[in-house]
């Protein structure tokens, strides 16, 4: 949902202060929230399995390329394409392995999100057709070991990839073998923002739950019902988790400006390219004592770009990330922003779901947090499971979307998006316990059906 960031331009960052107003630039009337949708897929050889380089005939630049017969402007980068964007302020861009990722436009109604991704996958088939290529929503590549995966040639992956196995042991199968869907929504205030910040936060697990969908692991069951979800456990502990300090009195945007700044940075773009900064500190950037960079002032670009490299379950820009979802078919990528919608900007269902949370313990949040990628909705929690929790929680987000009353053609509301969620609540049954049925049963302990059977 690119649009939603201001233009920042090269205005040099001299304070803090600059830093927080800037955040706080994102707070908007209620009558100018949106909802941006984000999703990704991997892209694969339909004949082999095999994943995509960029380069060939049949390679991604190339998928990428055909898609700009649809309207979409392709943005370079040392003469390659290496994203498109359109005029609603959606664009399509790469992952490091290949991952190609639609970021929606800001919408009005998941009714729009809905056919937005429609009309997104309608275009892909269409090109991927032409060159025997095929898509994937799952949460973690089910087949390839991460050396049999391409990588894009974007500047930023190469210092990313030097820099992850110095601070995680997870960090490059995140880059190259995970793919989510996420939803970015706005706020009003510094308060509202807290709010939907800490709700948000605390049922992270519960989205990662319900959307778990990558129990798979180089053809294997990894013993974990969301993979990807596992990933981020050992990513980079500098820029990653639940965020403690988000639930103690006194969060707002100073706050969180200051957990950016502590955050180590990776490139400076300048030029067309990227300096290598990795490990640097921002704070030694605006008091121009940046080795690579001596004497230079940081602009809010850059300060754009580095808020951009943390990767908490909730991330703050101009509006709120929820980034703890598997990807999945068509019909769950409209479910996630039904589930966050729902509970958040609904103030009755906010206050619910806060009257939830509120007095969970960050141990518990981090048991949570631990723990759900394996169990899912079996994971324990005060007597009971995170099943009971999603029993609880979706019926909030139902009530919160049918008092939006934002209704299609047909007189529906919002709210039917998320009877596929309901389901998996009812039954406790993920898309992951199913795959894993599907694997040990009728697969015969193969993999590779799954990109037949739940290619887009």
């Amino acid at each position: 949902m690119v649009v939603m960031e201001a233009d920042c331009g090269a205005q040099p960052v001299t304070s803090k202060r600059q830093l927080v107003e800037y955040v706080e630039a994102g707070c908007k009337p209620r009558e100018r929230w949106r909802i941006g949708t984000e999703h990704e897929k991997f892209v694969f050889h339909t004949d082999t399995l095999r994943p995509v380089a960029y380069d060939g005939a049949d390679g991604i630049g190339a998928l990428l390329e055909g898609m700009t017969r649809y309207g979409w402007e392709p943005k370079y980068e040392d003469g390659r394409i290496i994203a498109l964007k359109d005029a609603t302020g959606g664009s399509i861009t790469l992952e490091p392995g290949g991952q190609f990722e639609l970021s929606g436009a800001p919408l009005k109604t998941i009714h729009q999100t809905c056919d937005e991704v429609h009309e997104h996958l309608r275009e892909l088939r269409a090109v991927n057709d032409e060159l025997g290529l095929g898509m994937l929503g799952l949460g973690f590549d089910p087949k390839w070991r991460r050396d049999q995966i391409p990588w894009m040639p974007k500047g930023r992956y190469a210092i990313m990839r030097r820099y992850m196995p110095t601070v995680g042991s997870l960090g490059l199968d995140m880059m190259s073998r995970t793919c989510t869907v996420q939803v970015n929504l706005d706020f009003e205030s510094e308060d509202c923002m807290v709010k939907k910040f800490r709700v948000a936060l605390a049922l992270q697990p519960l989205a990662t739950a319900l959307f778990a969908n990558s129990p798979f692991v180089e053809g294997k069951p990894s013993g974990f019902l969301s993979y990807r979800g596992h990933t981020w456990t050992d990513t980079d502990r500098a820029r990653t988790g639940d965020l403690p300090f988000v639930f103690e009195e006194g969060f707002g945007f100073e706050r969180y400006v200051d957990y950016v700044l502590d955050t180590p940075m990776y490139f400076v773009a300048r030029d067309g390219g990227f300096v290598d900064v990795a490990g640097s500190s921002f704070r030694d950037f605006m008091e121009g004592r940046l080795a690579a960079l001596p004497g230079e002032l940081p602009t809010l670009d850059d300060w754009v770009d580095h808020m951009t490299t943390v990767f908490p379950d909730v991330r703050l820009k101009h509006y709120l990330e929820m980034r703890g979802a598997d990807s999945g078919p068509w019909r769950r990528i409209c479910a996630l922003p039904a589930l966050w919608v729902g509970l958040l900007y609904d103030d009755d269902a906010l206050g619910e779901a806060w009257e939830l949370v509120a007095d969970w313990t960050a141990d518990e949040r981090a048991a949570l947090r631990a723990t759900v990628p394996r169990l899912a909705l079996k994971t324990p929690f005060r007597g009971g499971t995170v099943q009971d929790i999603a029993r609880r929680i979706l019926p909030l987000a139902y009530a919160g979307l049918e008092r939006r009353g934002r209704k299609d053609g047909f007189g529906e509301t919002e709210a039917h998006f998320l009877n596929a969620l309901i389901d998996i609540a009812d039954s406790g049954q993920t898309a992951a316990d199913q795959l894993l049925e599907l694997y040990h049963g009728p697969w015969n302990g193969s993999v590779d059906p799954v990109y037949r059977r739940f290619a887009y």
